[in-house]
């Protein structure tokens, strides 16, 4: 591939494979004070709050003031910024300033929060550290260089690209296979260099560390909820260090020392001080501490240790200066994790399957109404829509977003009342949004120009029907034809488009409700385009074709119940449904799907089965391993969940449904579980057919049961199957064999894609939300869709985490079989389009018939269309209000001046991606050039372009990563100069001047 990049060798190092010096050289010991500050998980961000972490930023910017030596980093932005803007005195704020320049005051990771690895997508992981890194460098012209990902529950190889492109020198990881740990512990692997991505390769490669597996010592304190202590008093969780119980105190320090320094190549310790809710109280942390060090340094050669307070970019600075070799780890993750033979964290890929679900729906709302407020104020920059009040909703959704990201957040191992505040915070952050885009869709864009409702009057003796108008709006950068859904009271429907033309639509019973239809419309739309639907809605059927319009009446056919105990004979009755991609065979027998024929390439059939299956978890600790929010424990295999089965077939013109219903027991009146499948009739029209739409009904689970929808087929897949890396990159998961536990060890997290292929065939499944997905037979791919679970673990009972999750889940996902060569060209771009579904708006309700008044002056926008292995992954205008230039900024922050008095709201920032990795096909993998002038001409001109780091703070040409030294870099280990990438690959951040 060929990169156009600027390299610049500052200087060269020598390297050297050697380990530690002599054995006579002291122990250089780096203590990391440091508060691990959860943003959820137990307590609520308002409580935490007041309990502690608004004192532990007081507090510790009291305590560094008063002595040069000590040092904290900081890590999530989240509390920093509560603190911040709601609690620092103006003489807190001097003091933080003087301690971010000085270095003694660091911000690590710079996110919003410590974002977790196994479930989140990289759009979100991309967005909450943009929000931290915005707010860190608009405030102290900082940009933070390391990471300190110590607690998300496993660690995916997309967080140290994202890492690398955002501008990182060395991350940090902590919670990986505890057996995998003792490994490297013993043959002094712990740091490495990671390249996380098979496509970049060393472009993005970052040093990583990995902490070992001892315990942080000497926290002093305990704290105390819900309110801190009235005389701020906390109560002592260690005896004070005195002159009598220092040397004691040392020996155990320094023995600790010495045990780690034993796992590393190095001379230099990183020693990490503090954890959870740590330092609110600092003046007794930094009190003990700093006399225990003092002694320690005083009989430094005895000990043969000294220890200083360190930031931690100055343990990684002295790493980097050893000049040694380092190992190479290529794009592996450390999923899943686990931290005993019978603890296996892959049940929080599928805990609070609701939550998950909809912080999706909240990005995907984002990434909308950010594009089109960002084409709003550049086409119309005098708009009615007033821009503050439009960068508040938006900042809002941004907050909520990245506030969910948590590692104790979307992953579902919160305390219910936390998973509550989560959800409040999305779905009030969401109703601003609808506020926002409703506003920038109806509202005239110039007041010269009316607005969609007042451009129309009602129509006198008009009875016979009703209107309805309907926004429906494409966010990708794609043109797109595709079915959308809206629910109506009324049998009868006519659709027309914005040019009064009839589009082909289909009314029927809806799934959901005895009360409602779904209405399925074909839609055509452009990249970034919105477009006025108008539907007459009517209790009678209309009379002629003109008033009808393309509306198609489907009507269903019910199949009799069928019982398990039935299934003596099977195949016999095979019921198809077809379209130009499919033929699907329906067992009358069984009412469950039989086979499917694809004619992509070639034409094969494939048997294939799917129905619900689940794992009856532990929950008496007494009685073996349990499953809890975090945990997957099953003793025995999953059962079927079912007894009997009912079918529905609708077929259509649009699209022909399946619907089957799954019953707990023969004679029950509900149902427990149901899929729907939705087949587009795609003959003759630009529609895409390779696609089969599942949506699933489950819920209230019974206790302590774990539901997996399971797809079988004679796929030879040997077990092994594929999923993405938080929706970057497919990861290979053959089965691994495990003396325990091997069924839950054999999970793995599905963030957008899972699949399993053998020599001619490929099963694609992708996700509107995160699930755990395993192959636990030959041709099998199940996915855990819901859990509910108790158990009497008593830390689970005190913090109320036992997941007793009694909701009503309906995730979908979308289904796709094929060659592989087939496949591998669409479920990139299906994954994308199933993310960012299109915005489908009511602007009104059901009401009599309007009449023009004149024609609309408002011009159709043009579409925005990039190639097809291009993602616009965002395009917002942040708000920053700094300057792009970095010295002009530090040089304003560091005189006192006061920043700009408004955002600057013509500063865009804009990311593409190439979808694609290295070699997965042979056209749509290579790199892409386009014009960016060109290509945004439908939003408006470019007037300047900076290239930029991932969360933009960097100007890609002043952005110099340190280069760490491994086998094959020896004779170029330099610093290097990033330049700019001119061809696609992966990755680009912009940001643009436009009008």
């Amino acid at each position: 591939m060929n990169f156009l990049a600027v390299i610049v060798l500052v200087f060269c190092r020598c390297s050297s494979y050697g380990a530690k010096g002599s054995e006579n050289e002291l122990i250089q010991t780096f203590v990391i004070p440091h508060s691990h500050m959860d943003v959820g998980w137990v307590y609520t961000i308002q409580e935490s709050m007041h309990a502690y972490a608004a004192n532990v930023y007081s507090s510790v910017t009291e305590e560094l003031s008063k002595v040069k030596g000590r040092r904290f980093i900081a890590v999530e932005q989240e509390f920093f910024r509560l603190w911040w803007d709601t609690v620092a005195t103006s003489t807190h704020k001097r003091q933080v300033r003087q301690l971010v320049k000085e270095g003694r005051l660091e911000f690590i990771i710079g996110g919003q929060v410590m974002h977790d690895e196994a479930v989140t997508d990289l759009e979100d992981e991309i967005l909450q550290m943009t929000e931290g890194h915005g707010f860190l460098y608009e405030t102290f012209g900082v940009r933070p260089q390391f990471s300190w990902h110590v607690d998300p529950f496993g660690a995916s190889a997309t967080t140290p690209v994202l890492f690398a492109l955002a501008g990182f020198n060395a991350h940090l990881i902590s919670r990986i296979d505890y057996d995998l740990k003792d490994t490297m512990q013993q043959k002094k692997q712990l740091q490495f260099v990671w390249r996380g991505s098979p496509s970049l390769k060393e472009k993005q490669q970052i040093f990583t560390h990995t902490m070992d597996h001892t315990f942080t010592l000497f926290l002093f304190v305990f704290a105390l909820f819900p309110d801190p202590p009235k005389d701020g008093v906390y109560p002592n969780m260690s005896l004070p260090v005195t002159k009598e119980t220092v040397h004691a105190y040392a020996q155990t320090m320094v023995e600790n020392i010495k045990q780690r320094a034993a796992w590393f190549r190095t001379n230099h310790v990183l020693w990490p001080w503090g954890c959870d809710k740590q330092f609110y109280n600092s003046s007794v942390q930094f009190n003990n501490m700093d006399p225990l060090m003092k002694y320690i340094n005083q009989n430094s050669k005895e000990f043969g240790v000294t220890v200083q307070y360190a930031s931690l970019s100055e343990y990684f600075q002295a790493i980097y200066q050893t000049n040694l070799v380092w190992e190479i780890r290529g794009s592996e993750d450390f999923l899943p994790y686990s931290t005993e033979p019978n603890q296996a964290w892959t049940g929080f890929y599928a805990s609070r399957n609701v939550l998950k679900g909809v912080a999706r729906q909240a990005s995907s709302q984002l990434h909308a109404a950010e594009i089109l407020f960002t084409w709003y104020r550049i086409r119309f920059p005098d708009g009615p829509v007033a821009k503050e009040w439009a960068l508040d909703k938006l900042r809002a959704l941004r907050w909520a977003v990245s506030e969910v990201q948590h590692h104790d957040g979307i992953t579902g191992t919160e305390s219910p009342k936390v998973a509550d505040m989560y959800m409040q915070h999305l779905m009030q952050a969401m109703m601003g949004a609808e506020e926002l885009l409703a506003a920038l869709f109806l509202l005239p864009h110039n007041l010269d120009i009316p607005s969609i409702l007042s451009s129309h009057y009602h129509r006198k003796n008009v009875h016979q029907t009703l209107e309805q108008h309907v926004i429906v709006y494409n966010p990708l950068a794609w043109n797109i034809t595709t079915i959308i859904n809206v629910t109506v009271t009324f049998p009868n429907a006519a659709v027309f488009d914005d040019n009064k033309q009839p589009v082909p639509a289909q009314i029927q019973r809806s799934a959901q409700s005895n009360v409602t239809y779904d209405l399925f419309i074909m839609v055509d739309l452009g990249g970034l385009q919105h477009r006025i639907y108008l539907i007459q809605l009517s209790e009678k059927p209309c009379s002629s074709r003109s008033k009808c319009g393309w509306t198609y009446e489907a009507k269903g056919v019910q199949f009799e119940r069928r019982n398990i105990q039935d299934w003596t004979k099977t195949g016999r009755r095979l019921l198809p449904v077809l379209n130009e991609c499919y033929k699907l065979m329906f067992d009358q027998d069984t009412n469950l799907l039989h086979s499917i024929t694809y004619h992509t390439e070639e034409k094969r059939t494939v048997r294939v089965t799917q129905d619900f299956w689940e794992y009856h978890a532990n929950g008496d600790i007494k009685s073996g391993p349990i499953s809890d929010n975090y945990m997957f424990s099953s003793n025995s295999s999953a059962v079927r969940a079912y007894k009997a089965v009912e079918m529905e077939i609708i077929p259509g013109k649009i699209v022909s449904e399946i619907r089957q219903y799954f019953y707990r027991e023969e004679n029950y009146q509900d149902y427990a579980f149901s899929i729907t499948t939705r087949v587009p009739e795609c003959f003759g029209t630009r529609l895409r057919c390779h696609r089969l739409e599942q949506t699933y009904s489950l819920g209230p689970l019974d206790l302590n049961t774990e539901v997996v929808l399971r797809t079988s087929t004679p796929l030879k897949n040997n077990r092994t199957l594929y999923t993405d890396d938080n929706g970057y990159q497919m990861m290979k998961r053959p089965e691994r064999k495990f003396t325990n536990n091997t069924l839950a060890r054999n999970y793995f997290p599905m963030v957008r894609t899972a699949y399993i292929e053998d020599e001619l065939s490929r099963l694609v499944l992708t996700s509107d939300r995160a699930h755990g997905v395993s192959s636990q037979a030959n041709g099998q791919l199940e996915v855990m869709l819901h859990r509910r679970l108790w158990n009497n673990l008593p830390w689970n009972l005190g913090y109320n985490l036992t997941l007793n999750d009694s909701s009503v889940v309906r995730p979908t996902l979308w289904m796709m079989l094929g060659s592989i060569n087939a496949t591998s060209t669409l479920y990139q771009r299906e994954a994308v389009e199933l993310q960012h579904r299109p915005i489908i708006m009511p602007i009104d309700q059901p009401h009599k018939p309007w009449q023009e008044k004149g024609p609309r002056a408002d011009s159709p926008v043009q579409p925005v269309v990039l190639p097809p292995n291009l993602h616009l992954l965002s395009l917002s205008i942040p708000g920053w209000n700094y300057s792009s230039n970095h010295n002009v900024h530090l040089n304003h922050i560091h005189s006192g001046g006061t920043l700009h008095s408004e955002p600057d709201y013509d500063r865009v920032l804009l990311r593409i991606m190439h979808l694609f990795e290295e070699e997965e096909d042979p056209e749509l993998s290579k790199p892409v050039t386009i014009n960016l002038k060109d290509a945004l001409q439908g939003i408006g001109e470019v007037k300047v372009l900076e290239e930029r780091s991932l969360t933009g703070t960097w100007d890609i040409t002043s952005l110099q990563r340190w280069n760490w030294t491994t086998p094959d870099n020896l004779e170029t280990s330099a610093l290097v100069l990033m330049g700019g990438y001119f061809c696609l690959y992966k990755y680009l951040s912009y940001v643009t001047q436009a009008e």
